[in-house]
């Protein structure tokens, strides 16, 4: 009779935990872009899973709660519909990294860059890796990512000081579809964070959070 329960036992484990792991392996992950050249890539730790949970509450996306850390020359990349890439130093990608990029931005992926303050030189000249045809352009104000749930007239927020200059939204746009979106002068992902790293007004991170979620809707829907 005990040998009968056990295999009961092994046999009801089988069937159940495989259907708990699909569960949690199809939820949908976005990710953080680890990248080369010494700038702190890690930079804002908090403000992903902060997006995260805004977006689940607010938009009722389902995304996984933590988002996976991927390389720009692996693979994987192609798993995640958007990857973030912020910090303040140097970023280098090699010639593998920077195709794996480009074809992974052509097969539909969405690259998000926030300048955390001091990425925009070495962005500037590593982007040109990936589309050297291509210029940053800056997206006008009636473009849909400022026109998703939250409306954002007058183009991006503006969450922190940097050079006394405006926020800017700029992207790369390949066959109608925006790629690449490169937030500059406004620091986006650190009204993102916890409230307590900044201590910014709560109207602040509301904009900024909001602002976030209008880029990953536009993905979705685009």
């Amino acid at each position: 009779m005990e040998n009968i329960l056990k295999i009961i036992l092994i046999i009801t484990l089988f069937l159940i935990m495989p259907r708990w792991l699909w569960g949690q392996e199809t939820k949908t992950k976005i990710a953080l872009l680890k990248y080369k050249g010494g700038g702190d890539w890690y930079a804002n730790p908090t403000a992903l899973p902060n997006l995260i949970q805004f977006c689940n509450d607010n938009l009722k996306t389902d995304l996984a709660k933590q988002a996976a850390t991927v390389e720009p020359g692996s693979r994987d990349i192609f798993n995640y519909p958007y990857i973030h890439m912020t910090g303040h130093g140097n970023v280098v990608f090699t010639p593998i990294e920077a195709q794996n990029l480009q074809e992974y931005l052509l097969a539909g992926g969405f690259l998000h860059v926030d300048d955390n303050y001091g990425l925009a030189p070495s962005f500037r000249r590593e982007i040109k890796k990936v589309f050297p045809e291509e210029e940053l352009m800056e997206i006008p104000w009636d473009h849909p990512i400022f026109h998703q749930k939250y409306k954002f007239t007058q183009g991006l927020p503006k969450i922190h000081e940097h050079d006394g200059k405006r926020p800017q939204a700029l992207g790369i746009v390949k066959d109608g579809r925006l790629v690449l979106l490169f937030t500059f002068e406004t620091d986006l992902s650190d009204g993102w964070e916890d409230k307590e790293v900044h201590n910014d007004k709560e109207n602040k991170r509301e904009k900024a959070l909001q602002m976030g979620a209008n880029i990953i809707s536009y993905i979705f829907t685009n």
